[in-house]
């Protein structure tokens, strides 16, 4: 249900953002080091450090809102 508003944010957005979807259940590890417990949970990076997080579907206009505000 997130993958066409993701690709959406990308179509918009361009080489401005990278979009990374990531099967918690074939990276356990990743999952638990970045305690997601709920599916789909979204985190974003900017330089390597974590800046936000959210679990649940958003809309695309609230993806690139929150994009664009740590930006």
């Amino acid at each position: 249900m997130l993958t066409p508003v993701l690709k959406e944010v990308k179509d918009s957005l361009g080489d401005r953002v990278s979009i990374i979807k990531i099967d918690v259940d074939k990276n356990q590890a990743l999952a638990a080091k970045y305690k997601v417990r709920g599916v789909p949970t979204m985190l974003l990076f900017k330089k390597g450090k974590q800046v936000w997080r959210q679990s649940g579907v958003l809309q695309k206009d609230e993806i690139i809102n929150i994009i664009t505000k740590t930006n």
